[in-house]
């Protein structure tokens, strides 16, 4: 017997929400929909959770932004970002997962019952909420960078780098990010220029070090991004030497791939007037666990890890999200 009929992403539309006048209750509410919100929602349909997923401002997420993926487990032969997202979306919707449009744009958090206002105008109470919203990556703001997405353009090493072995490739940064990164992509690529804007690194001594004894990893000190070029995908960039001093030039070296590597920007803002953070913004979760500081609020993904930032990692963590707010309503009603 036919447990399941076989979906495909075209035969489901998210539902459109209508203003009501009294505040929806849920059991669980999901914000987000990268690798990590999708795996807490069919983990959380499959334990009869009925979540409540919205998409956000980029559904999906940043994943849909890349377009070959060969490291996520099940895909021998790779997948695009956007395929695989819509997979996720598939089996969510699958259990009963019921998908939004919506951007969430307040919390309160300050009673038993949390509230999550949509679109400024839509308020939805949940027994537990499980935040996915993910980071965002820095960009230097040069048109270029959107021109070649996906086309030479990465924000991360570890996803794109393998696509560069035995190529040149540029990365943008001085920190301790910039330099992890240059290190990686050296033990794949030729040559690995570290685009530098002043004249030392702000990465921490170690990190420096190994960054500077790497023999193929070429330091520019005190250039600038101007642009990038080449035919359709990345086959160089433009710098400026010394900029606004009497010696200012403009540099142009041949790579395959411009590595962005000056932060990301967790997506919590909204969250902060009630839920831990640290310096920069990602979320504090207690011990190995999701749990954040208040009860019954939950975080996974991008949005709370600031090391691996994997698809991978952020689906792992999108379960355990979901196991434990399982949990939580089960004692809770015990």
């Amino acid at each position: 017997m036919e447990l399941f009929k076989p979906m495909n992403i075209g035969d489901i539309q998210p539902n459109r929400v209508v203003s009501e006048v009294k505040p929806e209750h849920v059991k669980c509410l999901i914000i987000g929909s990268g690798p990590a919100g999708f795996t807490a929602a069919i983990y959380a349909a499959r334990a009869n959770l009925n979540p409540v997923l919205y998409e956000g401002l980029q559904p999906g997420g940043q994943l849909t932004t890349t377009t070959e993926v060969e490291n996520f487990p099940g895909y021998p032969q790779g997948i695009t970002g956007q395929a695989l997202m819509d997979d996720l979306k598939v089996q969510a919707m699958r259990f009963g997962t019921d998908v939004r449009w919506g951007l969430a744009t307040e919390a309160d958090f300050s009673g038993p019952v949390h509230k999550i206002t949509i679109d400024s105008e839509i308020v939805i109470e949940a027994d537990t909420v499980i935040i996915a919203t993910g980071a965002t990556a820095q960009y230097l703001g040069i048109e270029d960078e959107t021109k070649y997405a996906g086309s030479g353009v990465s924000a991360c090493a570890t996803c794109d780098g393998f696509f560069y072995r035995k190529k040149d490739v540029a990365v943008v940064g001085g920190g301790d990010t910039a330099c992890e990164e240059a290190i990686y992509l050296a033990g794949l690529c030729r040559k690995v220029y570290m685009i530098v804007r002043r004249d030392a690194l702000r990465a921490s001594k170690v990190m420096q070090e190994r960054a500077m004894k790497t023999p193929n990893i070429e330091i520019l000190w005190k250039h600038q991004t101007k642009g990038l070029f080449g035919d359709g995908v990345v086959e160089g960039v433009t710098l400026i030497k010394n900029k606004g001093e009497a010696d200012e030039s403009v540099v142009n070296i041949n790579v395959d791939g411009f590595f962005l590597a000056i932060g990301h920007q967790p997506n919590s803002q909204i969250f902060k007037q009630f839920i831990e953070t640290d310096e920069v913004g990602y979320i504090k979760t207690i011990s190995d666990s999701s749990k954040t500081n208040i009860e019954g609020v939950f975080a996974c993904g991008d949005v709370m890890d600031h090391v691996y930032r994997q698809a991978v990692t952020a689906a792992g963590s999108g379960c355990k999200a979901a196991i434990d707010a399982e949990r939580y309503l089960s004692e809770k009603n015990n």
